[in-house]
């Protein structure tokens, strides 16, 4: 064997060790994965709270860590709906993991999210903190018996919108559906047929209505209470600080890491998600 073939077999042999290593990291991480759901695509939304044009800019660039993160696990990624600010940011976006077991992942990254960086919106270049809040549901299907009654329901139209706040479509093919007993409500722009963007918008709201009368453990709507979390200081489960110093700090499981680039690029996300899982079986 020569030098030239040996440098070679020791390439592939550490390139199948990583991969294996993989593989068996991705089979303990699926060995906590036994909740209801946990094997089904997500639904994760992603709103801009306090914080102005800083936040909407910072849910921009959880939206863009979530896509990377999703895309670099084998997950396909689908955009239901944007609202941008008028200055170019996101008010808020939901989009649709598909893949085995990425709620499972994903579920525990509900939550305030906080943002400390020198602003570059700031001709002072000040330090500025913003905020978002992060929600994450199962995609599932509903029973049979489960039933809204659609007198209860309100449908809006309107038109999609871009970056900047500049209408991309000329007819009003984006649809908002609220549930005016609870007041939730969601959105949905991600097709230019106004009826799939119904269809799509009700099976939303309806995976997040199931799921909040599971978690509160109530057969009926009427005895469905929703609590509005509000993005804002002292409500964060995570921390992302690029001055004075760069730390992520999840403020549940404590663990932190100082490469916040490889953070909000998505790859380092694994690691946190890890954490939390790891966490949860241990309560």
């Amino acid at each position: 064997m020569t030098l030239s073939d040996s440098e070679e077999y020791q390439k592939e042999f550490d390139k199948r060790l990583i991969e294996v290593g993989r593989d068996i990291d991705k089979a303990e991480v699926k060995s906590l994965l036994s909740q209801p759901y946990d094997r089904n695509d997500a639904i994760i939304s992603i709103y801009s709270g306090a914080g102005g044009r800083d936040a909407q800019d910072w849910a921009s660039m959880l939206t863009r860590m979530y896509e990377r993160w999703a895309q670099s696990e084998g997950f396909s990624v689908k955009v239901l709906h944007q609202h941008f600010g008028e200055e170019g940011g996101v008010k808020n976006t939901s989009l649709e993991i598909e893949g085995e077991y990425a709620y499972g992942y994903l579920k525990n990254e509900s939550g305030v999210h906080r943002l400390v960086r020198i602003s570059p919106f700031s001709a002072q270049k000040l330090r500025h903190t913003s905020f978002a809040l992060v929600e994450v549901l199962p995609v599932i299907e509903t029973p049979k018996n489960f039933v809204i009654n659609q007198g209860d329901l309100k449908f809006e139209t309107f038109r999609s919108s871009g970056p900047g706040g500049q209408n991309v479509n000329k007819r009003e093919t984006a649809v908002r559906v609220i549930h005016l007993p609870t007041g939730l409500q969601v959105a949905s722009q991600a097709s230019r047929n106004q009826t799939a963007n119904k269809e799509l918008a009700l099976k939303i709201l309806y995976a997040k209505i199931y799921q909040l009368m599971q978690n509160q453990r109530v057969e009926t709507l009427d005895k469905l209470k929703v609590e509005q979390r509000e993005p804002e200081w002292g409500s964060q489960i995570r921390s992302y600080v690029l001055h004075p110093y760069k730390l992520v700090k999840d403020h549940r499981t404590g663990f932190e890491v100082g490469n916040i680039e490889s953070v909000l690029d998505g790859a380092g996300l694994s690691e946190f998600i890890w954490q939390g899982l790891s966490l949860n079986q241990k309560k």
